[in-house]
């Protein structure tokens, strides 16, 4: 099956912090700078696992240790496909699967469907079917009037009380082609869950010169550092910052390509480094992406594959893009394994200039997630008060000391991530 994927758009996004003021937990004392963990506001969010407690079918999804990673056009001929496919990190399918699918592969492996009725296996009572993709870029292929008339038809036929209801759309939901009140009706009208694609590793969009227009677009991301980790979580903000400007908040998805997100039409620019493939997921997370869907498709330059991922489970090192699947589920189960944390609400709290961070409190350890803003180099991070001297890095065996409140580390490549492990003070 060829993916539906013909218009590879991008976009340019705001790292805007949403900022829910008065839910501080009591976590310690005041710091070098007098502001305590106890003491921080919580971001605002939708509500984390509790969010998909109001859909049936979607219970499994309030387990703490779950966090949405889905595979974009995936093909299973039977159950130990899915089974592969759920040791690779992956917790759930979405855009389409093959018109023979057997529901009963979903059921027996334990991963989950969120897309429309296959054939006539698929069972909508169930939790392995727990929501449903309205449509795929519906900004960039109608006009806006079409759009809304679409996907509110979509939203009245496909949807049931027990599924949550999920759209992706183009870069130009955050950018100048549409009128700002058009993107909003998009954003916030018609699905439980929202999702744009951009991938700026490997379309012409952060080529150098006159073409370029990052600065048109919400967050304004700098020619220089476009083509970085960094700007994944920058779209990530621009679309929280829309779904921000109403009374309704709903998780917010990003795309990240396993190989390249361009076809051979003269878009293809190139393909995906492993660090960079972990670099894009790591900071999507950081910016608060509260799940990541893989367009794994690869339609351009000499390794072409429309189902890399289950190339490389079957080919291993002979495969040519195993690397970057290989890269794909390293990223994906380093996810997982924080799901505990990541399912907690952040902590309100600016680290250092030119990176990106994101700080969380669970059961007794704070953690800050940490990435440069598209640079290299050494970053010096502020810690609010009540944690321990000594932090130790997640999944690098090390530890950093921690010296007047302040954690210094290196970053050698604009995609390297840290997370730091800190032990709160009784």
């Amino acid at each position: 099956m060829v993916p539906r994927r013909g218009k590879l758009v991008a976009a340019s996004v705001l790292t805007t912090a949403l900022v829910a003021g008065g839910c501080g937990a009591s976590f310690g004392g005041a710091g070098a700078n007098g502001n305590g963990v106890h003491t921080l506001p919580r971001i605002a969010w939708e509500g984390g696992p509790e969010y998909w407690s109001r859909f049936a079918n979607a219970g499994d999804w309030t387990d703490p240790g779950f966090f949405p990673i889905g595979l974009w056009y995936g093909t299973i001929d039977d159950a130990d496909h899915a089974r592969a496919d759920k040791a690779a990190g992956l917790t759930f399918y979405t855009g389409g699967l093959w018109e023979k699918t057997d529901f009963a592969a979903l059921r027996q492996s334990g991963m989950y469907w969120v897309g429309g009725r296959v054939n006539p296996t698929f069972d909508d009572t169930s939790r392995y079917w727990p929501g449903v993709l309205l449509d795929d870029e519906v900004d960039g292929r109608f006009t806006p009037a079409e759009g809304f008339a679409h996907l509110d038809e979509r939203r009245k036929a496909m949807t049931t009380d027990d599924q949550f209801s999920y759209a992706n759309f183009t870069n130009m939901v955050v950018g100048p082609e549409l009128p700002l009140a058009d993107r909003l009706r998009y954003v916030n009208t018609f699905a439980d869950v929202v999702s744009l694609d951009m991938y700026f590793y490997t379309v012409p969009f952060c080529a150098a010169g006159d073409a370029y227009r990052g600065h048109l677009y919400d967050g304004r991301i700098p020619e220089s550092t476009c083509r970085t980790a960094s700007s994944y979580g920058k779209f990530v903000g621009a679309l929280r910052d829309l779904d921000a400007r109403d009374s309704r908040l709903v998780p917010i998805w990003n795309f990240v390509e396993v190989m390249s997100g361009a076809n051979d039409d003269g878009a293809f620019v190139r393909y995906m480094e492993p660090e960079e493939i972990r670099g894009a997921a790591m900071s999507s997370i950081i910016n608060e992406a509260r799940g990541i869907v893989w367009f794994q498709q690869s339609l351009g330059g000499p390794c072409k594959s429309t189902q890399p991922v289950r190339q490389a489970q079957e080919l291993g090192e002979a495969f040519c893009g195993f690397r970057q699947v290989e890269a794909m589920t390293l990223i994906n189960r380093q996810i997982l394994e924080l799901a505990p944390v990541l399912n907690t609400q952040s902590l309100q709290w600016h680290a250092a200039d030119e990176s990106q961070t994101m700080l969380k409190v669970h059961e007794g350890q704070a953690y800050l997630f940490a990435m440069t803003d598209g640079g290299t180099g050494t970053r010096t991070f502020a810690l609010p008060g009540g944690l321990d001297d000594t932090a130790t890095v997640v999944n690098e065996d090390r530890t950093v000391k921690i010296d007047d409140g302040r954690l210094t580390d290196d970053f050698p490549t604009e995609s390297t991530y840290h997370v730091y492990r800190i032990a709160l003070r009784e």
